[in-house]
């Protein structure tokens, strides 16, 4: 069966799709040594791989009864000979693992990673080494046996087990339910398991990386780290695909958007497990996921801190992961600003939504992936150019954001008196905002105690949605000052009706309606007012919350949205979404049984019982950032300086 290089994760006979990630340190590979590898890379011949039998080369990548890989001793490009290692009749309990990567383009010293990203073109020719399924022993449990759920373990009986609710009982046995194998073992959950959706032509049955994610805090808080440290090495070696849509590739760093296991038949007639990902090519409106990776990087290193274990994040394959998607992230442009410039529909709002631009959920989850990447860096001279990049992109994002982004009443009333056309350096209206834009219902909204970040800005336009996520995590990273934190968690505090009432949490607020519904969405059916992405109630949003209540000492505002969701959640059957500006009916278009909502519920009630945990979760102010602050660039000039909004006396 033809297999393009787009659908499967395997060598091709028609075109190379992925790379190598493969160590000299030993052996050569294929009978090729190392001062040869870039004859092999750069020939089309030896990639094509013509001379080797499919199914042998699939089987090496796939999944079939054994794991089969082929090595330097037992494949030759004249013919085709795959090793076999049946893995017995005992299988243990087991882990992913990709073989430590040490290649000579990564040990190489090279000023930065430009000359390998941008210059050598070789490197995107490369392709990933397969998987290999290692077996551990279980370990010898002082009780019963474990019980399996999908090969995610649940631990023996606990005596926590009589203290959960009716609904925490439920959402276990239903994101348990949820997990999805690949070659007998667990790498993700499905987007939702409603057993009545009859539109299967829609992709709620793949895993998606930002949907995997509070699946991966309920499992990581559940003492349960095997599933996620599966997920990202297999997300690891997707990134390395070939993506082209329309003839056009973006940067081999791209993180894919969602994958899907396939059963395929082989020449044989025995089926083959195979994975099929989707980079955007496929999706609606066939945007690139610019959050994928950036959520990658952030539970990268929330696997770290609640496990324990540190050597995922080291390994060279996974840091040159970390690599590529820096590499993508502050790659030069034109754009004068610290934020990413991105499309409409480029993270969980993911349609047509008036959100190009800057968004702040974007430049909120670029700020945390840039703290934890320099956190899980190693620094030595191939890297060090990289780390003073992401440092300098810290300082600078973090002063964008506090100074540009953040209204509250007496910013309100500053814009309202602006002056414009401003034409100098020491403008105070510096992106030329127009007085006539602050929105009617803002006027009479914001409170007096408290304020928010601006869902966007662009010159001459500010969105003054609030949108949850984006605030949420901008609390969570420290992205906003501590008085700015405060404020924000005043405000969803003081408008409680407005983004909790009868559900937990409004995506954004308010609803665009009539004219403005129509020309922002294109009349998007799906995004009615209060409805989906445009003002719609998201439950999954709850963990997220919880977790900026722990950080600001507010506990007690966690439980009482947790108490909320609580009374509805199971007996609505677990709805993606809620309608109506209070939240009270379930999305008219809203998947039952959605994995985020079951998994957020429970990373809360997590996250409740253990506040301990969370403080390894979120991130306090940094002030070496401070000391660097983009604002004593006006002292050499001579400028006056402006007091700096980023700097705050820290919590007594």
């Amino acid at each position: 069966m033809m297999m393009t290089s787009r659908s499967c994760i395997c060598v091709s006979a028609m075109k190379p799709c992925c790379r190598f990630l493969i160590s000299f340190k030993s052996s050569s590979l294929f009978g090729v040594s190392p001062t040869s590898s870039s004859r092999l890379i750069n020939s089309s011949k030896l990639l094509q791989c013509r001379k080797i039998e499919s199914r042998s080369i699939r089987s090496g990548v796939h999944c079939r009864r054994r794991n089969v890989f082929c090595n330097s001793d037992s494949i030759s490009w004249g013919g085709s000979r795959c090793s076999s290692i049946g893995r017995g009749r005992g299988r243990g309990r087991g882990i992913l693992v990709i073989p430590r990567v040490a290649s000579d383009f990564r040990n190489q010293s090279s000023s930065s990673l430009d000359s390998h990203v941008n210059k050598d073109k070789s490197f995107e020719s490369l392709f990933v080494k397969p998987l290999v399924f290692k077996e551990i022993p279980k370990k010898e449990s002082g009780g019963k046996e474990d019980a399996k759920f999908g090969n995610v373990r649940v631990k023996g009986e606990r005596e926590e087990v009589s203290s959960q609710s009716e609904a925490e009982r439920e959402a276990w046995r239903l994101l348990r339910g949820s997990v999805v194998n690949y070659c007998g073992f667990p790498v993700g959950t499905v987007a939702a398991n409603d057993p009545g959706d009859k539109q299967k032509t829609l992709n709620y049955d793949q895993v998606f990386i930002r949907d995997f994610v509070p699946s991966a805090y309920a499992f990581l808080l559940d003492g349960d780290g095997e599933i996620v440290r599966n997920f990202l090495l297999q997300t690891l070696q997707l990134q390395s695909w070939e993506k082209t849509v329309d003839c056009h590739s973006p940067g081999p760093g791209l993180m894919p958007a969602s994958f899907k296991v396939k059963s395929l038949e082989g020449n044989d007639g025995s089926f083959e497990e195979c994975l099929d990902a989707d980079f955007g090519e496929s999706a609606i409106g066939r945007v690139s996921p610019v959050d994928s990776g950036l959520w990658w990087i952030i539970l990268l290193r929330a696997y770290g801190k609640l496990t324990g274990d540190y050597t995922l994040q080291e390994r060279i394959d996974v840091q040159t992961g970390i690599k590529l998607i820096l590499k993508l992230c502050l790659a030069d442009g034109f754009d004068m600003f610290p934020t990413l410039l991105v499309t409409d529909g480029s993270c969980m709002i993911d349609r047509r939504m008036g959100i190009h631009g800057h968004p702040l959920e974007i430049q909120a989850l670029f700020y945390s992936s840039l703290r934890c990447a320099r956190e899980m860096l190693n620094v030595n001279d191939e890297t060090k150019n990289l780390v003073a990049a992401v440092n300098s992109r810290l300082s600078a994002l973090s002063f964008h954001i506090r100074e540009y982004y953040w209204v509250d009443i007496k910013k309100i009333n500053e814009i309202y008196r602006y002056n414009t056309e401003e034409y100098s350096a020491d403008a105070t209206n510096k992106f030329n905002i127009y007085p006539e834009q602050i929105p009617s219902w803002l006027v009479d909204w914001i409170p007096n105690r408290g304020g928010y970040f601006i869902g966007n800005l662009q010159p001459a336009h500010m969105d003054f949605r609030f949108f949850t996520l984006g605030n949420l995590w901008a609390v969570v990273s420290s992205l906003g000052s501590q008085e700015q934190n405060e404020g924000v968690m005043a405000l969803i505090e003081e408008k409680w009706d407005d983004l909790v009432a009868n559900m937990p949490l409004k995506i954004c607020f308010p609803a665009l309606e009539q004219e403005e519904w129509r020309i922002i969405t294109g009349s998007d059916p799906k995004n009615t007012p209060w409805s989906y992405h445009n003002g719609g109630s998201w439950p999954t949003l709850l963990w997220q919350f919880t977790l900026a209540c722990i950080k600001m000492e507010k506990l007690d505002l966690a439980k009482k949205a947790v108490a909320v969701a609580e009374k509805r959640l199971k007996e609505d059957q677990w709805p993606e979404y809620y309608d109506t500006k209070s939240g009270r009916f379930v999305g008219k278009q809203s998947r039952l049984y959605q994995t985020w909502t079951i998994a957020g519920f429970l990373a809360s009630k997590k996250l409740i019982e253990q506040p301990e945990k969370a403080s390894l979760l979120f991130w306090e102010e940094d002030y070496q950032l401070l000391e660097t602050c983009v604002c004593g660039l006006n002292k050499s000039s001579g400028k006056k300086k402006n007091k700096c909004s980023r700097f705050t006396p820290p919590r007594s």
